[in-house]
């Protein structure tokens, strides 16, 4: 997600914080400590409530990075999801771990009614998506403009561990994998050290354990000067925010960004500049807002029957929220969410500081 989602914890002043580069820990507010440092072309945190875990939790949860890159990154020549191209459509046994983020992006296309496919990645790589957003020339040829339906996700055949791929048809997992990573981090961390802790992958923020005193504080904004707010999560919530705003990179004379619309295999109409859902899971958070983003003009009233509290930027920087999202005027109890003391919706007021680093990602969620 383009959006630098990041997390708050506790109700303290904020401290100087390390540039996201870094990858020495931090001191933070309320008695936790975090570590930040670049992977997949966005910043990866973690804070725990113990600062003597920190060390441990930031090398369980980079030990999980590389392994989802291993098996999972389509701009690896040597990961395992790039050598199903091989098969020709006959079936293959996958790696447990290759496994289990299929079928969570399978689940999701089906949750989603097709909204959020993963069957785009060979149109994401005609469009010029072809290695990591950090690699590609800042233009480049123009590309062929070709409207046509994803190859479909009820074409993926997946029994346990064995998986029938059709030969055409090129995985890309990058709506669901990193927000199901985060909570695959977040419960390892917690589980094994017992402690609080809070995953930040690009923004795609996961929880679990005892929060810090004062709870988890999360600010929300996507682009410097782009509207923000302050929400504070559940113990074990989690938040994601999809974006057409990151990701960006020009073919010819057209910007195009890495949400597609499953329908047409191009960039979704930038309806909302970003979408930001709050759920019990990451990986819940992620699937709807980017099928929010899919979904256009449709969104509110979608996430409303779905009980999800979001807030989303419209292209003219209007926010709507929807389902409980905290407004200035107080939370919804429902939601489960509550708003930071001087929580604004709208543009930043002057003088709020993030209590942890800020990515400036070029781009980091779907």
């Amino acid at each position: 997600m383009a959006a630098t989602t990041k997390p708050r914890p506790a109700a303290a002043p904020s401290p100087d914080q390390p540039g996201p580069a870094r990858t020495s820990p931090s001191a933070g507010p309320g008695g936790t400590a975090s570590a930040a440092w670049p992977v997949w072309s966005t910043t990866a945190q973690v804070v725990v409530t113990d600062p003597g875990r920190l060390d441990a939790a930031r090398r369980l949860v980079a030990d999980q990075l590389a392994a989802v890159d291993a098996v999972a990154s389509r701009f690896r020549a040597d990961a395992e999801i790039v050598r199903l191209d091989a098969a020709a459509g006959s079936p293959q046994q996958l790696s447990p771990l290759l496994a289990e983020l299929i079928g969570v992006a399978l689940a999701a296309a089906r949750r989603t009614g097709g909204d959020v496919d993963p069957t785009v990645g060979g149109p994401l790589a005609d469009l010029g998506y072809d290695r990591d957003i950090a690699l590609l020339a800042p233009g480049g040829p123009p590309v062929r403009v070709v409207r046509r339906p994803a190859p479909g996700w009820q074409r993926v055949r997946l029994t346990g561990r064995v998986l029938t791929l059709p030969a055409d048809v090129r995985l890309d997992l990058g709506a669901t994998a990193k927000a199901h990573t985060a909570d695959r981090c977040a419960a390892l961390v917690a589980d094994r050290l017992g402690v609080g802790v809070l995953v930040s992958l690009g923004g795609d923020i996961a929880t679990a354990g005892p929060p810090p005193p004062g709870g988890w504080r999360v600010r929300v904004q996507d682009q410097p000067g782009e509207p923000a707010c302050t929400v504070g999560l559940p113990p074990g919530g989690a938040l994601a925010t999809s974006s057409t705003l990151g990701r960006r990179w020009r073919r010819g004379h057209r910007l195009l960004h890495h949400v597609l619309d499953p329908r047409t295999c191009q960039p979704a109409p930038a309806v909302w500049r970003t979408v930001t859902v709050a759920a019990v899971s990451c990986l819940a958070a992620n699937t709807a807002s980017t099928a929010a983003i899919v979904r256009g003009a449709a969104a509110p009233e979608s996430l409303r029957r779905e009980g999800l509290a979001a807030r989303l930027v419209d292209a003219g920087g209007a926010v709507i929220t929807v389902a409980g999202w905290p407004s200035p005027t107080g939370p919804s109890a429902r939601a489960g969410l509550a708003p930071d003391a001087g929580t604004s919706v709208g543009r930043d007021p002057a003088g709020t500081r993030p209590a942890t680093p800020d990515p400036r990602d070029p781009g980091a969620a779907r």
